[in-house]
């Protein structure tokens, strides 16, 4: 096995749990064999499990999918569809020289939810639709103005780095990224940010996260999606994978009428990852050192 590939399966295991990617039990481990069978377990309580055969040769040629090793949650067709749609996931992201899988997955992860999407906007009610955001604004609204009475306006401003800001179908977005030593300090700078900053307040999503180290070993971490259904979740993982500590980094999305689809998250992690570098707090981190090992 590679040291991309030894350090892939760790990686993969480490965020999804162990089992995600383990060796296949029928593994060829004769000497002329060039390749390594592994089952991946795709995220999700009703995911499917595939055979993946990777060549010697890998990153520099991609993994064959070679099919279903169990098909996921008793839905008819379910393990047929999650063939096709990994298949097309690793065939987007695959660049030669560069580890891949655990971009495969996550970009998999994008298009089932984007699948999921469609169907849970096809059986709400333009008027839901008007409600819920109502209401998410009015929430957000809440968390700035009634932050536990705190008087922002004679508050220091919170050292905020600012990513460059990507436009991109209408939609626009930009990365703050700040260093926290607490949870209260993270909790009382994206309180201070929305208050602060009207458009920010009223923007489509204020995703968040935030990695800190604590006394005596211990660690917090937390995450808010802020309606974006597991953006939080994905930044958190941008911030263990940069092996970023007492960071937190709040992505500020405005919708601009187009849907992006799973390119969204795509774009949310970048500015994020921009945000982190210009902030002195990473090199590129994750993908960047892995396209560093592959060369």
């Amino acid at each position: 096995m590679s040291e991309d590939l030894r350090d892939e399966v760790e990686a993969l295991n480490s965020i999804y749990g162990e089992g995600c990617l383990v060796p296949s039990e029928d593994q060829d481990e004769s000497p002329t064999s060039s390749s390594t069978t592994y089952i991946l377990q795709l995220p999700g309580d009703e995911a499917s499990s595939l055979r993946l055969q990777f060549p010697d040769t890998y990153p520099a040629e991609p993994p064959a999918v070679l099919g279903t090793q169990h098909s996921s949650g008793g839905r008819r067709g379910a393990g047929a569809r999650d063939l096709g749609v990994f298949r097309e996931a690793l065939g987007t992201v695959f660049q030669p020289g560069s580890v891949c899988l655990f971009d495969a997955v996550e970009e998999f992860v994008r298009r089932m939810e984007e699948e999921r999407e469609k169907e849970e906007l096809l059986q709400q009610q333009e008027g839901d639709d008007a409600e819920d955001g109502e209401g998410a604004n009015a929430d957000r609204g809440e968390r700035a103005v009634d932050a536990g009475q705190t008087d922002f306006a004679a508050m220091t401003p919170p050292p905020w780095t600012l990513s460059e800001v990507v436009v991109e179908n209408k939609s626009t977005f930009v990365a703050h990224v700040a260093k926290v030593t607490s949870p209260t300090e993270a909790k009382l700078f994206l309180q201070h940010l929305l208050w602060s900053d009207r458009r920010i307040r009223s923007a489509t999503h204020n995703i968040t996260a935030w990695r800190i180290r604590g006394p005596g070993g211990t660690s917090y971490s937390d995450c808010d999606d802020d309606g974006e259904d597991a953006a939080g979740g994905r930044l958190l993982h941008l911030l263990q994978l940069m092996e970023v500590w007492d960071a937190m980094v709040v992505v500020t999305r405005w919708y601009g009428g187009v849907k992006l689809g799973p390119r969204r998250f795509a774009l949310i992690n970048s500015v994020a990852r921009d945000g982190l570098v210009r902030a002195g707090l990473g090199d590129g981190g994750g993908k960047e050192k892995e396209k560093k090992k592959g060369k």
